[in-house]
């Protein structure tokens, strides 16, 4: 039988896989279809940030509630971290992108999604193990 715990840490990671797929399979889809390519940066620099805090901090919850699960630590570690990570990169990003450095842009870009890629990776896994 589950703790209460790790039933939170189930919901926690499906709500981090949640918003992953769906900012990654609709809303960024979406920007590329439907707007025009001046208006894209406007949302597409609204939402990545909130996706990132948004990781950040459930993986942050997530570390809290792993009191006696070291792979649960290691896992909400992760998921904070990269969430920070790919956070403090969109500056330089943005950044490279204003400035037409595609090859640092797609270096940063890169980074953040396998990053991101990982972190749904990991916590879906971390819901079917447990």
């Amino acid at each position: 039988m589950l703790s209460i715990f790790d039933e939170l840490q189930i919901l926690i990671s499906g709500i981090i896989c949640g918003l992953i797929l769906f900012q990654s399979i609709f809303v960024a889809p979406t920007v590329f279809k439907e707007l025009a390519e001046e208006h894209r940066p406007v949302i597409l620099r609204s939402l990545f940030p909130k996706l990132f805090k948004s990781i950040a901090t459930l993986g942050l919850v997530f570390l809290l509630l792993a009191i006696e699960s070291m792979s649960g630590y290691i896992l909400g570690l992760i998921t904070t971290i990269s969430g920070i990570i790919c956070l403090s990169l969109i500056g330089a990003t943005n950044k490279a992108r204003d400035e037409g450095n595609n090859r640092r842009f797609a270096l940063l870009h890169r980074i953040s999604v396998l990053l991101t890629m990982t972190v749904l990776v990991l916590n879906t896994l971390w819901i079917f193990l447990n």
